[in-house]
C-alpha cells in the first residue's frame, strides 16, 4: 500500500512541478534565509527535495538524532514505508490539496507560503515519532511550478498526543494565512469486529493501528511477541491483506 500511495504521490508532485525542465541552481542563500522563516524549536532535522524526480539532494545530520537513520539511508521511499498506515492516508489527501492550492497561486506567490501539518513516521528502532511537517519553495520555474523544497521536521511527539491533523497554508512576507483547511477526522473504531477474527486477534490489531510496536502490545497483552508476531501473520491472512498499510485502508474503506 505504501508502494501505491508513493507512485501517488510523485504523480502529484510532477503536477505541482507544472513539467518543468533539468535546472543547475545555486540555492545556497535563499536556503538559508527560508530556513529562518520555518525554523521550529526542538529536536528536527531538514532537508532539500527535488519536487519533479520525488529525489532527497540533502538531509541534515541531525535526522540521527530525530529517526536513528544516516543521512545516506533517508529516503522519499522510506518515509512512505515508515508512516503510520493511518497518516499515510491522509497524508496523500494533504498533498493533492497543497497540488491544487499552489496550482492557483500566481507564479511570483508560490514562493511565499509555508505547508504545515503533522505526521507519524516509525524510527529505526521500531517506535512512532510525531513529526510537524513544515515545508517551503526555494525554487520555480518561469510559470510558478515548484522545483525543489526544504522541508523541516521537527519532533513533536511529546506535545501532541492525539491522532489525525489538519493542513494549513501560513503566508509569508505578508500573505494572509489559510489555517486548518483541511482536516483529518477519520480515525479507526477502537475495536475492530472482523467476523474472520479471533478476540485476541482483534485486540492485537487494534493495538497495531493505534501505533504500537510488537514488543509494546506483547506487554499491553500480556503475550509474547512471539505469540503477537504470529497473530499478525494470522490476521494478514485472514484479511487476504499483503501488509498492515493495505490492511488499514480496508478497515477505513468498509468502515471497520
Amino acid at each position: 500500500m505504501a508502494k501505491v500511495r508513493l507512485t501517488e504521490i510523485k504523480k502529484i508532485w510532477h503536477q505541482l512541478s507544472k513539467n518543468p525542465t533539468p535546472d543547475h541552481v545555486n540555492l545556497e542563500m535563499e536556503i538559508h534565509r527560508r530556513l529562518i522563516d520555518i525554523f521550529h524549536p526542538g529536536d528536527f532535522y531538514y532537508y532539500i527535495l527535488h519536487i519533479p524526480s520525488a529525489q532527497m539532494e540533502y538531509v541534515s545530520d541531525r535526522m540521527t538524532s530525530v529517526l536513528g537513520y544516516m543521512q545516506n539511508e533517508f529516503s522519499v521511499e522510506l518515509m512512505f514505508r515508515s508512516m503510520h498506515p493511518n497518516d499515510l492516508i491522509y497524508f496523500c489527501e494533504f498533498e493533492k490539496k497543497v497540488q491544487d492550492f499552489f496550482s492557483r497561486l500566481p507564479a511570483e506567490k508560490t514562493m511565499k507560503y509555508k505547508v504545515n501539518y503533522d505526521f507519524r513516521v516509525r524510527n529505526k528502532m521500531g517506535d512512532y515519532v510525531r513529526l510537524l511537517h513544515q515545508v517551503t519553495t526555494v525554487q520555480t520555474n518561469e510559470v510558478g511550478g515548484v522545483i525543489r523544497v526544504l522541508g523541516v521536521h521537527t519532533d513533536i511527539s511529546n506535545l501532541k498526543r492525539e491522532n489525525g491533523s489538519s493542513l494549513s497554508f501560513i503566508g509569508l512576507e505578508g500573505e494572509p494565512s489559510y489555517k486548518n483547511i483541511l482536516t483529518s477526522h477519520r480515525t479507526y473504531e477502537a475495536d475492530y469486529n472482523i467476523p474472520e477474527l479471533t478476540k485476541r486477534e482483534s485486540e492485537v490489531l487494534s493495538s497495531i493501528l493505534e501505533g504500537k510496536t510488537s514488543n509494546e502490545i506483547a506487554e499491553y497483552l500480556f503475550i509474547s511477541k512471539l505469540t503477537v508476531d504470529t497473530h499478525r501473520r494470522n490476521i494478514l491472512a485472514k484479511t487476504n491483506s499483503r501488509n498492515m498499510n493495505e490492511l488499514a485502508l480496508k478497515c477505513l474503506r468498509e468502515n471497520r
